[in-house]
């Protein structure tokens, strides 16, 4: 995946107080639930939730997660949550990138998703047919 491929869907955040550690930043870790928040938000605008997928015996699960901080974000602050899609075999690689609202980087993250069909690990065809307008 390259920084030139287009992002797909974006998502507007705003920093709450329980996110924030005793430095007045947001926890290092908060950043993986954004970027969690973001997948499913997409799915949703795309048309298929997790719940529905679940539901269907289709279960997207995270493989491998690689994440760069680069400004940290405080109590009350604003930022968008951006990602881009591709696949990589039975991998669906999300490009996450987070933006403060006047773009400047926060974090850089590339999440590797598998699929899990009835509770066996699947080839991903099935997640490929939910997202194939995306791919």
């Amino acid at each position: 995946m390259t920084s030139s491929e287009p992002y797909i869907f974006e998502l507007a955040i705003k920093v709450r107080d329980y996110e924030v550690d005793a430095e007045g930043i947001v926890n290092n870790a908060v950043y993986l639930h954004y970027l969690e928040h973001t997948r499913h938000e997409f799915c949703e605008a795309a048309g298929f939730s997790f719940r529905q997928m679940h539901h269907e015996g289709l279960d997207p699960v995270v493989s491998k997660i690689e994440i760069r901080y680069i400004r940290p974000l405080g109590l009350g602050q604003s930022m968008v949550s951006k990602l881009r899609l591709h696949r990589r075999g039975p991998v669906f690689v999300f490009g996450q990138d987070i933006f403060t609202p006047d773009g400047q980087a926060v974090v850089k993250a590339t999440v590797d998703i598998v699929s899990f069909e009835n509770g066996k690990i699947s080839r991903g065809e099935r997640l490929a047919q939910a997202f194939h307008k995306f791919l």
